[in-house]
């Protein structure tokens, strides 16, 4: 209709005027180069905001009757049917969020649906003990509490501000009894492989990267170049936390990797470096799992058997989101 075509226009015109000149073209030249043919049509989704899309998953805690039900009737099928259960349609748009309540569980969390894969990828086991070393906001934490029941849950989270985000995820999401399994840190990633070596079963580590999606709209252009340069520094920062995770580990466990930027130095290059840093770590085979959930994301082609990206397009606007699964072999 005129009116929603008018209302398109204006919330077009408001989000085009906040695109990052300075970071786009950076990724231009960049992912031009690293993702070849595919990169314009990613493009097109990263810098078109209304065409977004936002999964819902729902909280197995605090189960609304009849909220599958009205999903439904609105155009949503569930994303992942035997591991969690996760909403999402077609159609861009979000579904309200629900605001944080103390001593009132939320029905679901939303979120981009790819960011559900590194859980997938992770496959925790009841009675597992578990470690997300960079947890918040804690989307991913809530995830793994939503398929398994750890014996050991600890979420860690280094920054002040994002650490309060995490612990009120938690709250907002996980019961009493259970809260109990949940030790919440704030410690420094790099550091809790020789705080707690051999300690875990699983590890996610889901690393402080460039998220492209944020950084397009970077609404001050000094942050943006500042951001720019640092850029460089993640990959290092990234190997260092992969190191950790890695001691971590009880032989035979294994871990996640994943970032939410498209940038090969943040995603493939630092893999490849601790595969060849680290003789006590083989890559874990996860194309099955990437098939398995293919009619829901574009991964781009060409990528190893233990690795995965997505790239968001119309439609399926879900991603850029990198996943990469290893698996500890002995002690040294």
């Amino acid at each position: 209709s005129f009116l929603s075509l008018k209302l398109e226009k204006k919330t077009k015109g408001k989000l085009q005027k906040q695109i990052c000149q300075v970071v786009l073209d950076h990724f231009e030249k960049q992912y031009t180069a690293e993702l070849g043919d595919a990169w314009s049509s990613v493009r097109d989704v990263l810098t078109s905001p209304w065409c977004w899309q936002h999964a819902l998953l729902l909280n197995r805690f605090s189960q609304r009757p009849g909220l599958e039900s009205s999903l439904a009737e609105q155009g949503y099928h569930p994303a992942f049917p035997a591991a969690f259960r996760c909403y999402i349609r077609r159609t861009p748009g979000r579904f309200p969020s629900q605001k944080h309540q103390p001593g009132k569980l939320k029905e679901y969390y939303l979120l981009n649906a790819a960011s559900l894969l590194p859980v997938l990828a992770l496959e925790v086991k009841d009675g597992e003990d578990v470690l997300d070393l960079c947890a918040a906001p804690g989307g991913k934490s809530v995830a793994i509490l939503q398929c398994a029941c750890p014996g050991r849950f600890h979420c860690n989270e280094y920054d002040d501000l994002r650490l309060r985000w995490l612990e009120q995820t938690i709250e907002s999401f996980i019961p009493e009894p259970l809260i109990n399994l949940i030790m919440v840190s704030k410690l420094d990633g790099r550091q809790i492989g020789d705080l707690q070596p051999e300690f875990y079963d699983k590890v996610l580590v889901d690393a402080p990267c460039s998220n492209d999606r944020s950084w397009l709209f970077s609404a001050d252009p000094q942050q943006a170049v500042l951001r720019l340069m640092q850029r460089k520094e993640l990959s290092s920062l990234q190997f260092q936390l992969l190191r950790s995770a890695i001691k971590a580990l009880r032989p035979g466990g294994s871990l996640v990797y994943s970032t939410c930027t498209l940038s090969k130095a943040e995603n493939s290059d630092v893999i490849d470096l601790i595969l060849n840093s680290c003789r006590n770590v083989v890559p874990v085979d996860i194309s099955e799992m990437a098939r398995g959930v293919s009619q829901e994301f574009t991964f781009l082609s060409g990528t190893q058997r233990h690795e995965l990206l997505v790239l968001p397009e119309k439609g399926r606007a879900w991603g850029p989101m990198y996943v990469a699964k290893l698996k500890k072999t002995s002690s040294t």
